[in-house]
């Protein structure tokens, strides 16, 4: 039993010491169809689940603070910022990754 105990512990210490090396990136994400970038500056998500709601808020955050940065520095909306954002990345995303069109569907840039 204590051996049992151990091995377990050793295990749970080892699984949450490589949680990261499991962690979806965002890269990843996009190859796999389970994001996208919108109209609008921010990534969406396609299939929901855990990983990709974490690693959509994640980045939705981080890509609205330097949005709101940019506003103040250059004394425009944030809905100016955000749109431009949107329209680069769109343009940045690589073929065959999703976007969100203007009619608000996901489909595979060409």
């Amino acid at each position: 039993m204590n051996k049992l105990i151990k091995y377990t512990s050793f295990l749970i210490i080892m699984l949450s010491m490589s949680f990261s090396v499991f962690a979806l990136t965002l890269q990843d994400a996009k190859q796999q169809g389970l994001v996208g970038e919108m109209p609008d500056g921010y990534l969406g998500a396609i299939k929901n689940n855990a990983q990709v709601t974490g690693l959509v808020t994640t980045v939705n955050k981080k890509r609205k603070k330097l949005y709101i940065s940019l506003a103040r520095k250059n004394k425009i909306t944030l809905d100016q910022v955000s749109t431009l954002a949107g329209k680069k990345a769109i343009q940045k995303t690589a073929s065959g990754n999703f976007i969100k069109n203007k009619k608000d569907q996901w489909v595979k840039k060409d």
